[in-house]
Formats: C-alpha cells, structure tokens, sequence
C-alpha cells in the first residue's frame, strides 16, 4: 500500500513538472504581451510592475499594424471551410473503403496511409507550382489542397471506427427502401460523431495553426494570422516585441477555446477508433 501510493505521488509530481513546462511558455508570452518592448528583451521571466507595464497598448498597436481582423477572418475562413470539407469527404472515403471489399479499395487504403509518412518538405514545391497552373492558389483553392494533406491521418481514423459499426444496421435500413447514399447520411454519419470530433479538432489545430503552406501557396495577398503576424519585423531585424506577443496571445486564444471545450472527444474517438483499427 505504501509503495502504491509512494509511486503515485512520484508520478503525479512528474506530471506536474511536465505540465509546467508545456505551460510555461504560454504564461511567458501572455505575461510579455502587457510590457514595453524594450523591457521584454531584458527581463522577459520577470512580471510586469510599474516600470514595464503598459497596459492593452501592444494589443491595440499590433491589431492595427498587421490588421488583424482581416487576418482572422482569413484564417477562419479556411479552417472552418477546410475542416468540414476533410471531415464529410474523408468519412464517405473510408466507409466506402471499409463496406466494399476489393482490390482497389484495398490499394486505395494503402494510398492513404502511406500519404501519412510523406514528409511536407518532399512535395511542397512541385505543389506550389501545380497549384499556380490549375489556379488554386487562393482562398477557396486553399482548401482543397489541405484536404489532400489531411486526408491520410483522417482516412485512417475513420475507418478503424466503421470497422466498430455493425454492418447489421445499414442493411436493416437499406432493406426499409433508402439506397446506400441515404443510408450513410441518416444511420452511419450520425454514429460517427465521436470520431468526427476528433478529426476536426485535430485538423482545427494544425490548420489555424499553420504557417508554411498558406505562404507558399497564397503568400501575402490574403494573409493568415500566422503569415500576418511576421509583418511586425521590421528593417535590420527589428522586431515589435510587445506587439508580437500580443498577437500571438489573440491568435492562440481562439484554438485554446475551442479545444477545452472538446478535448474530452479526443480520447473517445481516438480508443472508439482503434477497437477494431
């Protein structure tokens, strides 16, 4: 008994020291926002006091300097539209994957895993060049770009959890008179929410997030909150530092938000998917 609770404080006092130093960082720049520039270089761990504090004047500097708002519409944009896009199509791909068995589904499987292990670097400028000559180097075409990147990961999720369903209910629906279309929107897409939530909140993440492939792609003509928040350097490596701390507080809030409020999804999709992955 001694040594089971002897075990427990010991893991619980490495979760704690884990957890402060993945919040350390967020606390830092939170902390950072509320200084002068010219403090933050010398005494960045230190709290703001009287000297260093300047209240919301970061905040509203860097919103006007890089216009933020365009910027967050942008990027909501493109995660909102992206994500249901990756989430309806991938889960039609892998139940139609999973339900007919052939060879070509099969191989198409196989095509979706293995586009999981190709490393962004490989492909990203044959994809910026195509991209420019089928004109889909926009906000829309943006779209389905991150959808063939995001495909893979989501594919794979959704198809350990199909493999979960008992086919038994799809047939006893197509057998009351709906075709495997209706069927898949009325009985398999609503047993799928689990995991559904775990891929967009997955997809949410890294898309809002990302940083390179909106640059390559549509570069500064319609910034993204990552690429606009790069606009606060200035000459001979000068950089707004309070500024920047502010915007990366305002566009980190939004993915926070939004993911304590699912996070308990994460897991339950996750185990629901590998029941019989």
């Amino acid at each position: 008994m001694q040594k089971t609770r002897g075990r427990d404080a010991a893991l619980n006092t490495v979760l704690l020291v884990l957890a402060v130093l993945f919040l350390a960082p967020i606390l830092i720049v939170l902390l950072n926002s509320f200084k002068g520039k010219f403090f933050i270089s010398d005494t960045p761990f230190k709290l703001p006091d009287a000297q260093t504090f300047i209240g919301l004047k970061n905040y509203t500097g860097g919103i006007s300097k890089i216009g933020f708002f365009n910027a967050f519409g942008n990027s909501l944009f493109i995660t909102v539209c992206s994500v249901s896009v990756i989430v309806l199509l991938t889960a039609m791909t892998a139940w139609y994957i999973t339900r007919v068995k052939t060879k070509f589904t099969k191989y198409l499987y196989y095509i979706f895993v293995f586009s999981m292990i190709v490393p962004f670097q490989m492909v990203m400028f044959t994809m910026t060049k195509v991209a420019n000559i089928l004109h889909v180097d926009n906000l829309v075409g943006i779209i389905f770009i991150y959808l063939g990147f995001g495909a893979g990961l989501s594919v794979f999720l959704f198809s350990g959890f199909v493999k979960s369903i008992p086919i038994e209910i799809e047939e006893a629906d197509l057998i009351d008179g709906c075709n495997p279309v209706q069927s898949f929107f009325r009985v398999v897409l609503p047993i799928l929410k689990p995991i559904a939530i775990t891929v967009a909140i997955l997809n949410v993440m890294w898309i809002w997030n990302d940083y390179l492939l909106p640059l390559l792609v549509i570069g500064s003509d319609h910034r993204t909150i990552p690429i606009a928040i790069q606009y606060l350097k200035g000459g001979y490596g000068s950089i707004d530092m309070g500024a920047m701390m502010a915007m990366l507080v305002l566009a980190i809030l939004p993915i926070v938000i939004f993911y304590l409020f699912c996070q308990k999804y994460i897991i339950e999709g996750v185990v629901a998917g590998a029941v019989k992955g």
